[in-house]
């Protein structure tokens, strides 16, 4: 799969479970060394693909979800990991947007790979993806409810922007924050993420060099 040429652009943000700001990105130690605030990470990644093809499979308009949870130092490894696909992808839409998003592919998500010792699997769900000003948002029914705005701040863009070597966009991120009533529910797994962690950023993907 990683062989198939394939790029996408659009916009992403994520809310994780730690408190501001989260200390697996930035802190004194290495990136992903220090101890999450709740000794555990648990972090829903939100993809909106404006346009990509994989191959010749046109990605545009469709969303995704990758949720995370690593139980202790995220550089120790031992994540699980799931997925979430638009249900209004095709067959074709569905496999190339699994390979991308899980890293089978190659790319930015190819970077946890060898951290990620449990694969919970990939489901189609209907997912709503939202951009209204500088808040993100996304649902999936009875799964996932996230809203994450920009941290305040005194700066007239109204956005904190940082390149901490996020893999999901490296050198262009925006600070943020979760809105109350973050939930994730699935897997045997309920969330609560509001008020902690946020970023997000426009994205630009590909597996060419």
């Amino acid at each position: 799969m990683a062989d198939i040429q394939w790029h996408l652009s659009g916009d992403y943000f994520e809310n994780c479970s730690c408190s501001i700001v989260c200390p697996c990105l930035v802190s004194a130690a290495a990136p992903l060394t220090s101890r999450p605030t709740e000794g555990f990470c648990n972090v829903p990644l939100i993809f909106h693909v404006e346009s990509g093809c994989y191959g010749d499979i046109v990605l545009d308009g469709l969303n995704v979800l990758v949720v995370l949870h690593a139980p202790g130092v995220m550089a120790d490894g031992d994540w699980s990991v799931a997925a979430y696909i638009d249900q209004r992808a095709d067959d074709q839409q569905t496999e190339a947007l699994a390979a991308i998003f899980t890293g089978a592919a190659g790319g930015p998500m190819a970077a946890f790979t060898p951290l990620i010792s449990k694969n919970l699997g990939v489901r189609k769900v209907p997912i709503t993806f939202r951009i209204d000003g500088k808040t993100r948002s996304a649902e999936i029914p009875g799964i996932l409810h996230m809203s994450v705005d920009p941290l305040p701040t005194m700066h007239p863009s109204g956005e904190m922007w940082a390149n901490i070597g996020h893999p999901v966009s490296p050198d262009n991120m925006v600070m943020a924050v979760g809105a109350p009533g973050n939930t994730f529910s699935d897997h045997g797994m309920l969330w609560d993420n509001s008020g902690k962690n946020g970023l997000y950023a426009p994205i630009r993907w590909s597996n060419q060099a």
